[in-house]
């Protein structure tokens, strides 16, 4: 059987996290969350998951630990922690706004607000999840710096480079990342299916490109039917269908 193209986002999300061993994993969404699961299960056993809201728990929902809101923010100045967040739109350096589009003053379309993408974005590795990759979402210019990208954390200084990483961007086309000299997005790999041609057309800049473009890797049998453990009622198929 075949992977669905959900099921490679999923993969996609959870190689975002290989590496990081003990920190605090906060993949928000569907697919992020799936994504962020399948990583502890399987090759990044030591990440610190929560369920949300106030507790560090297994991949099963077993209390591991309390994690007030206080304690919450002593993990995140730390930049123990590593957060994958949405976009309504990025820029070609990684600033992210998911506040309004349009002037702030007097937007077009009122969004979520700021949250805490500012203090997420300097202070923690930083990854994103775009579910529909589109000139729309990928931008020039956004309205609205809700998330600090590249070029804006150098022009603040060491205060704001100090934990700042940037990591990928994982759409359902793609993904992304920021290994180039000034840190301008590329593309890493394409999803199975998908061409070159494809996400160029879908990005609203001009995308850093490698002389070859991999393919984004599969899941294998053993993920395959982990995600369907994880995921038995198949929520990520919504967010990413074929």
């Amino acid at each position: 059987m075949n992977p669905s193209r959900a099921d490679v986002c999923v993969v996609a999300v959870a190689e975002c996290f290989r590496g990081d061993g003990e920190i605090v994993a906060n993949p928000i969404g569907t697919i992020p969350r799936i994504g962020g699961l399948l990583a502890r299960r399987s090759f990044e056993p030591d990440l610190v998951m929560t369920d949300g809201e106030a507790m560090f728990t297994d991949v099963d929902g077993a209390v591991e630990a309390w994690n007030p809101y206080r304690t919450m923010f002593d993990v995140v100045w730390s930049g123990r922690r590593h957060v994958m967040m949405g976009g309504s739109q990025i820029d070609p350096f990684g600033n992210h706004n998911f506040a309004a589009i349009g002037d702030m003053k007097q937007p077009k379309s009122q969004l979520l607000g700021f949250r805490g993408a500012p203090g997420n974005t300097v202070n923690n590795v930083t990854s994103y999840w775009v579910p529909n990759h589109s000139p729309r979402v990928f931008v020039e210019t956004v309205d609205v710096v809700t998330g600090v990208g590249y070029d804006r954390a150098a022009a603040a200084g060491s205060a704001a480079t100090r934990y700042h990483e940037l990591r990928h961007v994982v759409t359902n086309l793609c993904v992304l990342d920021f290994e180039t000299p000034d840190h301008r997005m590329r593309l890493r790999s394409v999803h199975p299916g998908v061409t070159v041609d494809e996400v160029v057309a879908a990005t609203g800049f001009e995308l850093a490109l490698p002389a070859e473009v991999p393919v984004s890797r599969e899941p294998t049998e053993a993920e395959v039917a982990l995600i369907a453990e994880l995921d038995p009622k198949n929520t990520r198929g919504k967010e990413v269908p074929e």
